[in-house]
C-alpha cells in the first residue's frame, strides 16, 4: 500500500499532507454526477451508494468551508435550474436529452450537450470560479476531463465501479460491460490528476486493469452518517442491545421473535438478491419448523440489468415455494432504512462486486451484523467472525450454513451487533472529507507546479 497516495479514512487515518511553499485547499469545486442526482432516493433506478457518497462527502466539505457546485442531468420537465441541498451545496439541473426513458447505458450520445450545459453556467462567472473539478463514475469523468482542460484546473475522479473488475466477476446471466466503457475508462485514468479509490484492493484494481499511475490513486474509506445510522435513534452513543432491536421491529410492525436475515439495495444480479432467496429455502428444507419464524424483507427496486425482469424475484420466491416468508418492500428514505438494518437479526450482502459496501457499514453502525461474499470493499467493511461474516464465493449452501449460525444463537445478533456499532465509529463522514481535502490540495499543488514548469 506504501505505492499509493495513502489518505485512508476510518481508524488507519494516515497523517495530513504537507508541502512545501505556499499551498491552499480549494474554496469552491464541480462535482459531476451525470446519471444520478444526489436528489433523488437511493434504492430506486439507478440511485444507490454512489448516491449517499455524494450528498454526505458535499455536506462534509461545505462544512469545513469547501463550497461544493454538484451538476446533474435533469430528468423531469419543471425543475429549477438550480437546488440548494444544504449550505454551501447546490444542485445544478443540466438539460441533456429527454427528461424520461433514458437509461444509463443510452447517456453516452448525451454527454455532449451535458457538457455544453456545465459550460455555459460556468461562462456566467468570473474566470477562476472553480478551483478543481471532481466526477463520480466514467460518464462524468469525460464531462470531468475537458473541462478540467477548458479551465486549466486538476481532475480528480472517483470510478465507483469499474468495468473490467464487473466483467471478470459476472452473476450468471448477467450482462457484461460494453468495450465502450472499458475504453472510456481508461482514458480517464490516463487524464485524471488524482484517482480515489474506496479501499486499498481497488487501489490495487486500478493499477493492475488500467494501468493507472500508484502515484496518482489515493485511497479514502468512504464515510457513515452516525448521526442518523446508531443503534438507538433516540439516544446517542447507546450500545447495540436486544431491547433497540426489540423497539425497531414494533415500529415497524415486524414479529418480535422472528429470525430476520435482511437485503437492502437495488435488485440486480450484480447485488445476488437470489443467493439469499435459496439459502432461506435451503434453511426451511433442512428446518421446516422455521416457517413459522422467518420474515426475509427485501428493501429495494430493481435496477440496470435487473429492469429486463423487475418481477423475477418474485417468480423465484414463488419457484422456490418461500414467496410466504419473502416480504418486498419498496425503497425507503434514509431513517426508515436505520429502522429496517436495526430490526434485522443480520444484513446479507452476497454481492459479485462491490467497490466498498457503504450499506454494509450504515448497518453496523446501528447495532447489526452483516454476513457478506468476501469480494471488493466488503472485506474491509466486514470483521470476518467479529462483525459478521465474510463468506467466500457465492454457493447458496454456503449462505445458508452461515444464516444457519444465528438461528442456532440467537444471541448473536446482540453481541457481534455491539461489535460492529463499534467498528462503524471509525468510518464518520468527517474523517474521509477531510481526507478528500487532502487529496484535493495535492492535486493543486501539482497541478499549479506542472503548470509553472510548462511555462518556464
Amino acid at each position: 500500500m506504501s505505492q499509493y497516495v495513502s489518505r485512508l479514512g476510518g481508524s488507519l487515518a494516515a497523517p495530513r499532507i504537507r508541502f512545501p511553499g505556499s499551498h491552499r485547499k480549494p474554496r469552491r469545486i464541480a462535482m459531476l454526477s451525470v446519471h444520478t442526482s444526489p436528489l433523488h432516493q437511493p434504492g430506486t433506478g439507478d440511485a444507490g451508494g454512489m448516491n449517499v457518497y455524494i450528498v454526505e462527502l458535499a455536506k462534509r466539505l461545505a462544512a469545513i468551508n469547501i463550497e461544493v457546485e454538484i451538476f446533474t442531468r435533469a430528468t423531469s420537465g419543471g425543475l429549477p435550474p438550480s437546488v440548494e441541498l444544504a449550505p454551501g451545496v447546490l444542485v445544478r439541473h443540466v438539460d441533456a436529452g429527454p427528461y424520461e426513458g433514458l437509461a444509463k447505458e443510452d447517456l453516452p450520445p448525451q454527454l455532449c450537450a451535458f457538457t455544453h450545459g456545465v459550460m455555459q453556467a460556468w461562462a456566467g462567472h468570473r474566470p477562476g470560479h472553480y478551483d478543481l473539478v471532481h466526477s463520480h463514475y466514467w460518464l462524468s469523468g469525460h464531462v470531468g476531463w475537458l473541462a478540467a482542460e477548458r479551465w486549466g484546473v486538476p481532475l480528480v475522479h472517483a470510478m465507483h465501479t469499474m468495468a473490467k473488475v464487473k466483467n471478470a466477476a459476472l452473476a450468471e446471466g448477467d450482462t457484461p460491460e460494453p468495450a465502450s466503457r472499458v475504453i472510456g475508462e481508461t482514458q480517464i485514468v490516463g487524464a485524471a490528476d488524482r484517482l480515489i479509490a474506496n479501499t486499498a484492493e481497488e487501489a490495487d484494481e486500478l493499477v493492475r486493469f488500467y494501468d493507472a499511475d500508484p502515484a496518482k490513486v489515493a485511497v479514502v474509506h468512504p464515510g457513515v452518517n452516525l448521526d442518523l445510522f446508531r443503534p438507538d435513534p433516540f439516544r446517542a452513543g447507546v450500545a447495540a442491545s436486544a431491547e433497540g432491536r426489540a423497539a425497531a421491529r414494533a415500529r415497524l410492525g415486524l414479529p418480535q421473535d422472528a429470525f430476520i436475515p435482511l437485503f437492502a439495495g437495488r435488485i440486480q444480479p450484480l447485488k445476488a438478491p437470489d443467493v439469499l432467496l435459496r439459502s432461506v429455502a435451503l434453511l426451511l428444507e433442512r428446518d421446516p419448523s422455521l416457517r413459522s419464524r422467518i420474515f426475509v424483507p427485501v428493501v429495494g427496486g430493481p435496477s440496470g440489468s435487473g429492469l429486463a425482469r423487475p418481477e423475477g424475484l418474485q417468480k423465484l420466491a414463488a419457484r422456490l415455494g418461500i414467496a410466504d416468508v419473502v416480504h418486498f418492500q419498496r425503497p425507503v428514505g434514509q431513517q426508515r432504512l436505520a429502522d429496517w438494518f436495526r430490526a434485522a437479526s443480520t444484513l446479507v450482502m452476497p454481492s459479485y462486486s462491490e467497490s466498498f459496501g457503504l450499506v454494509a457499514i450504515e448497518a453496523q453502525a446501528t447495532g447489526t451484523p452483516v454476513v457478506a461474499a468476501a469480494v471488493g470493499g466488503l472485506p474491509v467493511a466486514v470483521r470476518d467472525e467479529l462483525t459478521g461474516f465474510l463468506v467466500p464465493g457465492h454457493d447458496p449452501v454456503d449462505y445458508a450454513d452461515t444464516l444457519q449460525r444465528f438461528v442456532r444463537d440467537p444471541s448473536l445478533p446482540t453481541t457481534m451487533g455491539a461489535a460492529a456499532a463499534r467498528h462503524a465509529e471509525s468510518f464518520g463522514w468527517d474523517t474521509a472529507a477531510s481526507a478528500t481535502a487532502d487529496v484535493y490540495t495535492a492535486a493543486m499543488y501539482e497541478h499549479r507546479h506542472r503548470t509553472r514548469a510548462h511555462h518556464i
